[in-house]
């Protein structure tokens, strides 16, 4: 006999049982896809043999998601293998909302099969097969796989380490090796769709074999995938490359891949951004400096960034000599603080740039403003001494949370991330770094999570994502800590005590890229910018050539008070100019005619279609006036 315990809740078992008989025995709930026991995740098939603490995983959580997800992965194999039995199967993992599977074939699967495929996924899941947990050898492991011509799946084994667990999964005549845990039946898998197919490659390394990767999503209700579906149209519809081309904000071209060429509205929003967080910076007591684009190759091998990340740094040559167009600003900003002998009365000392880097990006991951090969990072190191670490980084965690409310961000996801296999720095210089962060976030009050070993070569990190109104997760701002690169980079300071010291270096980015930003304010906002952001904030149109004048004199006036106005003089019906500018976003639509003239005022309605009436001039202005100096993100 043992004890089980779920939710203080005391249960007495007189043998083993399997997860999924205890739970219909004692709960009898058709939600439960997995459970923890004793804080480890298990499949329900697991046995229940020991004392132990026993909680559930239900399909309407985020690990039971998971879980269905990575099962829906799994059955996309099952129909993959039986319509193209020669392709090879490489990995399926859970992402965002949903899954993929890459796999290697000689013949292309083209988007047009997707439907095939989708329900033969179906037909498979009503045929109610078991799907089966079994641990193996590793013998046994490479046996099956090899029996059945899967070359990645030999190599994923190559990578398990020795003694460590080797499962397969198998429903009917399909096998897969997988950690797990998965549904107990592929009845429960009802509510799915494959989205696309891209391009891939093995271990994520461009210079490996090109792979497919199909890409599908999974829920739990029908109604949970109809929504879910709905938003990718509303996210469709919102595309930034759709409305940058649109709304002449921007465009690519292929004599540049992955560099933006920005348009007059474009550039305007970018510059607006920029001048915000400038001023905010000023604010903050951070000195706004400029490093050169290309340094010498020497200087990125003692930094450690070349070694790191040496495929994406692009190289040039001058005179025998070999240099990096800058990746990163961080180097730099070193070299600036070596110049001139430094105090410890002097930290913190707050260099900031808006640092054009350039990165070579794999062909394959551009998309847009969202993913290039030339941007500008809001770049930013904090020279500081081990005593100022906690106030510098509880200052900078409330600076992103100000920044991101400002443009109508507030649902913020923060991680810890940890020391990465592949660092510098001693495990003393890590514990404290890492321990240095906890404690902010911990005075900040802020709910936080760890990702294990996702930290920068140099130092852990506090990574910031937030969420928009299509419920998308967005990476954004970032705090690392460094007590590596200074020393490397001979950075000093003299303390009280008269000795020489290495400062502590925080780097800082709020919003990461000034262009990836841009990308996605623009589809928050679905192209509707706020007034304080518009390339032009009012269009004014007459009703006939005889309001001309009247129109030309109130369009000076709001240019005097610094609004960007566009005058709509066409000889085209009211109706027409209406509709075309609030196609083109405009803010707000005046209208001038006889009744405006004759009563010195002007007409007002909004993009949105709100008729907001007549008012004078100076009554206009002073309401524009207060949505700019209030950034209000509604007209």
């Amino acid at each position: 006999m043992f004890n089980v315990n779920v939710n203080d809740k005391e249960f007495k078992i007189d043998e083993s049982l399997s997860i999924k008989e205890f739970s219909r025995k004692y709960f009898n709930d058709v939600h439960i896809v997995a459970a923890k026991i004793d804080g480890n995740l298990k499949d329900l098939s697991d046995q229940i043999s020991k004392d132990c603490n026993l909680s559930f995983v239900t399909v309407d959580q985020i690990e039971g998601l998971e879980i269905l997800r990575h099962s829906c992965a799994h059955l996309l194999g099952h129909a993959l293998k039986q319509i193209h039995p020669e392709v090879k199967m490489v990995i399926g993992p859970v992402i965002n909302n949903g899954f993929y599977y890459d796999v290697y074939t000689k013949d292309p699967i083209s988007e047009t099969e997707l439907p095939k495929i989708e329900k033969l996924m179906k037909k498979l899941s009503k045929k109610n097969y078991h799907i089966v947990r079994e641990v193996v050898t590793r013998d046994k492991a490479i046996k099956v796989f090899k029996d059945r011509n899967e070359d990645y799946k030999l190599k994923l084994i190559d990578d398990i380490p020795d003694g460590e667990t080797i499962a397969i999964y198998h429903h009917e005549e399909y096998i897969d090796m997988c950690r797990g845990p998965h549904l107990v039946n592929t009845n429960l898998l009802k509510h799915f769709k494959l989205m696309k197919v891209s391009g891939s490659y093995w271990r994520g390394d461009s210079k490996n074999q090109g792979l497919q990767r199909i890409y599908g999503t999974a829920w739990d209700t029908e109604k949970s995938l109809d929504d879910h579906l709905k938003k990718l149209q509303e996210a469709d519809k919102r595309d930034h490359r759709k409305l940058g081309q649109r709304l002449d904000l921007f465009h690519f071209q292929e004599e540049s891949p992955g560099m933006v060429f920005w348009h007059n509205n474009g550039w305007f929003i970018f510059n607006t951004v920029k001048t915000y967080i400038t001023d905010y910076l000023i604010q903050n007591n951070y000195q706004i400096i400029d490093t050169p684009q290309i340094l010498d190759k020497s200087l990125w091998q003692k930094s450690g960034h070349l070694d790191k990340f040496s495929d994406l740094i692009y190289e040039v040559s001058s005179e025998d000599k070999s240099y990096a167009i800058k990746p990163m600003s961080c180097p730099g900003h070193i070299q600036v603080f070596n110049q001139g002998l430094k105090s410890y009365k002097d930290l913190p000392l707050k260099y900031a740039e808006f640092g054009k880097v350039h990165r070579d990006e794999p062909s394959g991951t551009l998309h847009g403003l969202l993913r290039i090969r030339g941007f500008t990072q809001d770049d930013a190191h904090i020279f500081c001494t081990a005593e100022q670490i906690e106030l510098e980084i509880s200052s900078l965690i409330d600076n992103i949370y100000e920044i991101y409310k400002v443009f109508g961000f507030h649902r913020i996801k923060v991680e810890l991330s940890t020391r990465p296999e592949k660092r510098v720095g001693s495990d003393e210089i890590w514990d404290s770094s890492e321990n240095a962060l906890k404690k902010a976030l911990d005075k900040n009050k802020v709910d936080w999570s760890i990702n294990e070993g996702d930290g920068a070569f140099y130092g852990p990190k506090i990574d910031f994502s937030l969420t928009d109104s299509l419920d998308r997760e967005w990476q954004l701002g970032t705090i690392q800590l460094d007590f590596s690169m200074p020393e490397r980079l001979n950075a000093s300071y003299i303390d009280k005590d008269g000795t020489k010291k290495v400062p502590v270096m925080i780097h800082r980015a709020m919003l990461g890229s000034i262009e990836r930003f841009v990308g996605i304010i623009i589809e928050e906002y679905a192209g509707n910018m706020p007034l304080w952001l518009a390339p032009t904030q009012v269009a004014i149109m007459n009703i006939t050539s005889s309001h001309d004048s009247y129109m030309d004199s109130v369009a000076k006036k709001l240019k005097r008070k610094g609004f960007r106005v566009n005058s709509d003089n066409r000889n085209e019906k009211i109706s027409l100019k209406i509709r075309e500018n609030t196609i083109a976003k405009i803010p707000y639509l005046v209208i001038v005619g006889d009744k405006e003239m004759e009563s010195n005022t002007i007409s007002v309605r909004t993009r949105s279609g709100n008729d907001i009436g007549q008012m004078s001039v100076d009554k206009f202005v002073k309401m524009l006036e207060t949505l700019v100096r209030d950034k209000s993100l509604t007209t």
